[in-house]
């Protein structure tokens, strides 16, 4: 992997050499945003393309559901390592040019006038008077001040959204003793969504739609380890001592929610115009998608050498999940807590289900 990551610092450092020596910073980065974003808006639609062709199949009869249900879940997991791969690209080549901005090496226009570009690290001002602004955590470029207040203020506007925080299973409706533990495990979402205002003249009621990927991670406690047997899947003492123990499970999911933003309202030259994330926010709905990937990490020592061992396999994990999920804070950011309504593991005979707290940001 670090080889894999040298190589593609390698290439972008070589991409960059090449570019044109006229080609100002502003134009790389907004070629860039752009990459970054026609990137997951083609992987969405060739898989609704690829999961459209396969309920045709199903409806036909050419194959039946537990095959149709496989295909999906093939073709979810090769578009979210599609994304994964071909974002990882663009984003070493991002850094490489805010590298170059912020050695100055790129702070000029051929002509040798500044363009007042500045790179924004979150929400950005709305009072800003630069001619140009490169937002990182939100992957927008702005060409002037005006262009952004019209943009922010549609009535759907898009975020890139991550989300971290605690993970652990609800068993017989609490998590009190618990056989994770609470401080290491923890999940991570990352993904775009769209926020579109209902009501024409009204800015409290959203509906926020989009795509995520989803990781939650256990750690088991007492040195155990997870262990297939049969249709079940149970957690056992390991034979080795073991320096951590990591159960990962990825999906990629299709969240909706409906967003209560209370962003008041403005008039500017007699014209009401609105805008969100800029005050209280209440989001409530749910989730739906497929397993992308399922992974147990085990390390340990051994004679002093230190050995690492992955595990892939299905572990008789659930292929499908679905919950209800909540969010409320202050402008971008939320306190966010998610629940699984369907069990971790299809067939065993104790239920046990997902569940996520931590925080949420919505860079706009």
């Amino acid at each position: 992997m670090k080889n894999f990551t040298l190589y593609l610092a390698m290439f972008a450092c070589l991409l960059a050499s090449k570019l044109s020596a006229q080609e100002t910073f502003e134009v790389r980065a907004k070629a860039i945003a752009e990459k970054i974003e026609n990137i997951t808006r083609e992987e969405k639609a060739l898989l609704k393309s690829d999961l459209e062709d396969v309920n045709k199949e199903l409806e036909s009869g050419i194959i039946t559901k537990q095959v149709a249900d496989e295909k999906k879940l093939k073709l979810a997991e090769t578009r979210a390592k599609n994304i994964e791969t071909r974002i990882a690209l663009i984003q070493v080549e991002l850094k490489e040019l805010v590298q170059e901005k912020v050695d100055g090496k790129m702070n000029e226009s051929p002509s040798g006038k500044s363009f007042g570009t500045t790179i924004v690290l979150g929400g950005g001002s709305d009072d800003s008077i630069h001619s140009r602004e490169i937002n990182i955590t939100s992957m927008k470029v702005y060409e002037n001040n005006k262009e952004k207040q019209a943009r922010l203020s549609k009535r759907t506007t898009s975020q890139f959204v991550f989300a971290a925080g605690l993970n652990n299973l609800i068993t017989n409706a609490s998590v009190a003793n618990s056989d994770f533990k609470y401080w290491g495990s923890h999940f991570y979402e990352w993904g775009f969504t769209y926020n579109t205002r209902l009501l024409k003249n009204d800015n409290l009621l959203h509906l926020k739609y989009g795509m995520s990927l989803m990781y939650n991670n256990l750690r088991p406690t007492d040195n155990r380890v997870f262990v297939v047997n049969g249709n079940q899947t149970n957690l056992e003492t390991s034979a080795i001592n073991l320096d951590d123990s990591r159960f990962r499970n990825v999906f990629l999911t299709v969240p909706l929610h409906l967003e209560f933003d209370f962003t008041k309202a403005k008039i500017k030259d007699g014209k009401k115009t609105f805008k969100t994330h800029k005050s209280v926010r209440l989001g409530i709905g749910g989730y739906a998608g497929l397993r992308v990937k399922s992974k147990q990490k085990l390390s340990f020592d051994d004679n002093g050498n230190e050995y690492n061992t992955k595990e892939k396999g299905d572990f008789n994990v659930n292929d499908f999940i679905y919950g209800v999920s909540t969010y409320i804070g202050y402008e971008q950011t939320s306190l966010y807590l998610k629940y699984d309504l369907n069990p971790l593991f299809s067939d065993n005979a104790i239920k046990q289900n997902n569940v996520s707290l931590g925080i949420r940001f919505d860079f706009n």
